[in-house]
């Protein structure tokens, strides 16, 4: 294979938390998409991708890396073997099946993977990667390690809050969840109902609805020309108060308000219809061939996490991919989590994790 020679800064894969799907789904990925994947490299630990490869038994090398050699140039040859780069966080686990026993969620794994993350969302604040895309971590093992973030959106927001010497409340984050057919943005993240519920103010939706206008005028720009949608909070998008006064009293004065500022913006809609609304659907025309039919509108804000990520997932959690919007680098993730019941097992699907480098890319 002749080496090939890549011209822009390198995309780094966190490698999740090491007990759970993370480090094979990365495996498999670089397996499946070896020019997709030829500018990236691994952050996490050397042995815990060697025992990945492993148990999955692929002819692929795990290349251990120094921080020095990225970024440093932005060009540079890439070998003609088949090899996955890891940068070493900390002392290299001898011990690997211990320290990170595989299908257990521990203190020692939370931390290996929120190391990863803070040390790949620096190097994209200070311009060494161009992108990060994170394998997924476990919440409860995060809070074992101490860490006061409950996912990857919230400390990704620290990080970038600290780098700009600015508030976290004045770096505003949100989740969008997309696919090849949907794009859903959330007013809240991970919160009870109750505290979702609560959230649910006319600063939040309107400062949800900016920060997708932002982003879909840089990706999708005058492509599609479609509104934005935003779903109601009670069922029937209230009745017209019969059901609940939201509507009416925070997310309709939202939606005026953004309007007023020139965004395209439509709602509220009731929520248990407007998803198939927004959906772009394949269908085959009559000459078999695949054709993109357009939905009504280019995302729907969601107003918490599971109005907005159910209908993605039910669409595939295969394909989604997690995108966080509103910070000054780009992350992807897979729409996916560690999976601890088949960890190790080297079923695990990697069409996920394949599609958020796609997107990272997409994005850069």
């Amino acid at each position: 294979m002749t080496p090939t020679l890549v011209t822009s800064l390198p995309i780094a894969i966190t490698m999740g938390d090491p007990s759970g799907i993370g480090p094979e789904t990365i495996v498999k990925a670089f397996m499946a998409e070896p020019e997709l994947t030829k500018n990236c490299f691994v952050v996490g630990d050397v042995a815990v991708m060697q025992r990945a490869v492993g148990f999955l038994k692929f002819a692929i090398k795990i290349e251990p890396i120094l921080e020095s050699e990225i970024g440093a140039q932005p060009a540079y040859l890439l070998p003609e073997l088949l090899s996955i780069k890891v940068l070493q966080l900390g002392k290299r686990k001898n011990d690997v099946a211990k320290s990170f026993e595989l299908g257990k969620i521990s203190a020692e794994s939370g931390k290996a993977a929120a190391d990863a993350v803070v040390w790949a969302a620096r190097a994209a604040l200070k311009g060494q990667i161009s992108a990060l895309v994170t394998a997924p971590l476990h919440k409860e093992a995060l809070a074992l390690a101490g860490v006061k973030f409950p996912g990857h959106t919230e400390l990704l927001q620290a990080e970038s809050a600290a780098f700009l010497g600015k508030s976290v409340a004045d770096v505003p984050v949100r989740m969008m969840l997309a696919n090849e057919e949907l794009r859903t943005v959330l007013v809240s993240i991970h919160m009870s109902l109750r505290d979702a519920i609560e959230a649910v103010s006319i600063d939040n939706v309107l400062e949800t609805i900016r920060i997708t206008r932002d982003f879909l005028h840089r990706t999708v720009g005058e492509k599609s020309r479609r509104p934005i949608a935003v779903a109601g909070l009670n069922p029937h998008a209230g009745e017209g108060g019969l059901f609940g006064r939201e509507e009416i009293e925070v997310i309709s004065p939202a939606i005026e308000a953004a309007q007023k500022e020139g965004i395209d913006v439509v709602g509220p809609f009731a929520p248990d219809t407007i998803f198939m609304r927004a959906r772009d659907k394949i269908i085959n025309d009559d000459n078999g061939l695949a054709q993109k039919q357009l939905g009504e509108f280019d995302a729907v804000i969601a107003m918490y996490h599971d109005q907005g990520l159910i209908p993605v997932k039910y669409l595939g959690v295969e394909q989604g991919v997690n995108v966080t919007l509103g910070l000054p680098l780009v992350r992807t993730s897979p729409d996916h989590g560690t999976a601890f019941d088949i960890a190790g097992q080297g079923i695990a699907d990697a069409a996920s994790l394949i599609a958020a480098i796609r997107m990272a890319k997409r994005l850069i």
